[in-house]
């Protein structure tokens, strides 16, 4: 989580754009993301240039000039500046990665950049200097990316809710992907689940002398290996063109160059994937509906409700023995629809039901207080028995200010009870962890 420092500085970043003159929230945050991507990309290039020395490989600044650096232009006089980054710099973003025919630049091509006026330029750069991004270690860049996103006065709105980073990273470490899965988030938002992955495999293909915080080499991987992480192994759809241009940016800044991340509703009829995934990580929305002439023929369940279609899509998407960790509202676990007992037929009787979750309400405050589960499911089995572990704590109060609490945190003991279920066979429902018979829960 945050400090207080961190989270005043952002707030007043806020506050300088909207009285700067651009009061849309979603307009404010797309030019905000401009210009921390533009930091980040230097520091990320930084990065990388040490990383390729470290391993004798070849080096390729991502910059053609040096007049695109962030830490070049940012000197320059407020008027030079804004005049600078409006008809050189941004120009250049748009075209990252290999020019119009890119990913990137296909979603990039109609961004501009629309700060005002020089002043609000130069007030913001001061801001984002003033936050040492580069000196921060990676849980911290990412939980002030969240921190900004978060601020968006419609998040929520169709339970769109920010999932946080210690979350994510528990929900990889619970799912484990390796080099040569194909990973999916059909809900993918700023691609969090996506860059947790990523950097997972990273870690577990870098010597154990050169893991630092933050920074995993890849070591392990050939040049093959590589192009096949980066190009080959994580697949995003959203339907907002403005959570895809972050997503795009956010998987820049970590190394994938050309994402493989499309604007596409995942439930809608236009889309007709099904079988081509290893593993499946999301948080998909909960609230939203979506008109049934719309829903996608492959559907096999009768009903508007999103968060029950994202699990059969899911399930679609899933090749055989193919692993998701998804989190649901505590309505697909309780619900007596004939379409919420219909999904949790299909996660029992054609899956492996091989996990549940149950998290405290406070997890996504202070922007959502709702109930919310963790599933973990197998395709291709049928379930015997299901593990159940009640999380009360996750290391931070679960109040409005989610301050940091260490010693109230279950999720490394989820991890570990998780990782020995089988050896350990827990059956005593008053502890936090047990199994359950399938025959109990039908």
């Amino acid at each position: 989580m945050l400090d207080s420092n961190l989270k005043s500085k952002i707030n007043l970043l806020w506050n300088k754009f909207w009285s700067g003159g651009i009061s849309n929230p979603l307009q404010a945050i797309e030019q905000m993301s401009y210009l921390i991507f533009m930091k980040r990309l230097e520091d990320e290039d930084v990065s990388r240039e040490q990383n390729a020395k470290l391993l004798k490989n070849k080096f390729t600044s991502i910059f053609p000039k040096e007049e695109y650096k962030w830490s070049r232009w940012t000197e320059m006089p407020a008027e030079q500046m804004l005049e600078h980054v409006r008809d050189k710099v941004f120009p250049f973003l748009r075209k990252l990665n290999g020019g119009e025919h890119s990913v990137y630049s296909k979603y990039m091509k109609n961004s501009s950049f629309s700060i005002p006026t020089a002043s609000l330029l130069a007030e913001a750069v001061k801001i984002i200097n003033d936050m040492h991004i580069k000196e921060q270690n990676r849980d911290t860049k990412g939980d002030l990316y969240e921190y900004l996103l978060g601020q968006l006065q419609t998040a929520g709105k169709n339970g769109q809710f920010r999932t946080p980073r210690h979350i994510i990273k528990m929900m990889v470490e619970l799912l484990n992907p390796r080099y040569g899965d194909k990973i999916c988030d059909p809900a993918c938002g700023t691609a969090g689940f996506l860059v947790a992955a990523f950097e997972h495999i990273l870690k577990n293909n870098t010597s154990k002398d050169l893991v630092n915080e933050g920074n995993f080499a890849g070591d392990k991987l050939n040049e093959n290996q590589w192009k096949i992480l980066r190009e080959e192994t994580l697949f995003g759809y959203d339907f907002d063109d403005v959570m895809l241009k972050i997503s795009l940016m956010n998987l820049m800044m970590h190394g994938i160059n050309d994402p493989n991340v499309e604007q596409k509703n995942t439930l809608s009829k236009r889309f007709d994937e099904s079988n081509c995934y290893d593993v499946i990580l999301a948080n998909p929305p909960f609230k939203g509906s979506i008109d049934e002439s719309e829903v996608g023929e492959n559907f096999r369940t009768q009903t508007k409700k999103t968060e029950l279609l994202f699990l059969e899509l899911m399930y679609n998407l899933l090749t055989n023995s193919g692993r998701c960790v998804v989190i649901v509202p505590d309505g697909v676990l309780f619900g007596n629809s004939k379409a919420h007992k219909k999904i949790r037929e299909l996660l029992m009787e054609k899956c492996r039901l091989d996990a549940v979750i149950s998290m405290p309400s406070g997890v996504f405050k202070p922007y959502a207080g709702v109930s919310t589960a963790v599933l973990y499911f197998t395709k291709g089995e049928s379930t015997k028995e299901v593990f159940f572990y009640d999380m009360e704590a996750d290391g931070f109060s679960l109040d409005d200010k989610r301050t940091e609490q260490p010693n109230k945190n279950d999720i490394p003991d989820i991890i570990e009870r998780f990782r020995n279920r089988q050896k350990e066979k827990p059956t005593d429902r008053k502890k936090k962890c047990f199994f359950v018979p399938i025959a109990e829960i039908k």
